[in-house]
């Protein structure tokens, strides 16, 4: 059996067309599933347990976002069970992050019902499961102003936020311990990549691999403003990193110490200080 976990309203309705399409393959195919949605992430979490507690699955297919399938992992990876993330959000970072077109699902779904799973590295912040980005900084400011914003709607309202936040922003001061040695620095932002996109491509921690059993932890020590909107575009590219203010380390754990709070695939973690670890093979899911 299959749990299938859709959030409708994704993408602007991205989540429906997708969500439809998953189950119309399953249902040609006669692959036996159960669908699952919810008026909100706690209705949705209680509805997948119960069902898992009750019932064997072969794998976890989430439709929507990364907020989505965040939650997902939470409920996966603990029972080892499988999951595929259908690219149905705005941002898709964790469909990057697993190498898959953000428009080939049925590609996606040949592959997933037909290949068993393999492991990959995921970050774990404080017992809460990460597949992409953990980051702090700027980034988290800005989601902080977008989340309280009732305008605009989508994509833009994150853009706004930028607008309102960057002119007053400060660097933050940082103590960031690693494998090997410490760091006490101001910094702009903090990107600690399990996967190498957030924000809906923005390659900020572009070498990250998902086998390695480490981190990329890039660091953007203090610009201008004017410094930091000629450097804020390359993050598309991952040309940034050649910037002498970026620094990149590699690292299987990261403390993080601030006045500062952090996100993970887009999700509020909380305030610093904060704890991560990469796990070797700790997720189940189909990568390229």
């Amino acid at each position: 059996m299959w749990a299938i976990a859709i959030n409708p309203t994704s993408g602007h309705g991205k989540g429906i067309t997708v969500g439809q399409s998953v189950v119309r393959y399953f249902s040609e195919r006669s692959l036996d599933y159960q669908v699952f949605s919810g008026h909100s992430a706690a209705d949705l979490k209680q509805h997948l347990e119960t069902f898992l507690d009750s019932h064997a699955c072969e794998g976890m297919v989430s439709v929507g976002g990364d907020g989505l399938a965040h939650l997902v992992l939470q409920i996966a990876v603990p029972r080892h069970i499988p999951f595929a993330v259908m690219p149905a959000g705005t941002g898709n970072d964790i469909v990057r992050t697993l190498g898959w077109s953000l428009d080939d699902v049925d590609s996606y779904l040949d592959r997933v019902t037909s290949v068993p799973a393999k492991p990959i590295d995921l970050g774990n912040v404080d017992g809460e499961w990460f597949a992409a980005i953990l980051s702090t900084g700027f980034d988290s400011v800005v989601n902080e102003r977008a989340n309280a914003l009732a305008w605009p709607k989508g994509p833009q309202r994150y853009n706004v936020a930028i607008a309102l936040e960057l002119p007053k922003f400060k660097p933050l001061s940082y103590e960031i311990t690693l494998d090997t040695h410490s760091i006490t620095t101001e910094a702009m932002l903090i990107a600690i990549g399990n996967g190498r996109s957030y924000g809906g491509g923005m390659y900020v921690c572009p070498q990250a691999q998902l086998h390695d059993g480490l981190f990329d932890v890039m660091v953007l020590e203090p610009v201008s403003k004017v410094e930091f909107l000629k450097v804020f575009p390359k993050v598309y590219s991952g040309s940034h990193i050649t910037h002498p203010k970026v620094k990149i380390y590699r690292s299987k754990r990261v403390k993080l110490v601030a006045n500062a709070i952090a996100y993970a695939d887009g999700e509020r973690i909380g305030a610093a200080p904060i704890s991560a670890e990469c796990v070797s093979n700790a997720g189940l899911t189909w990568a390229l």
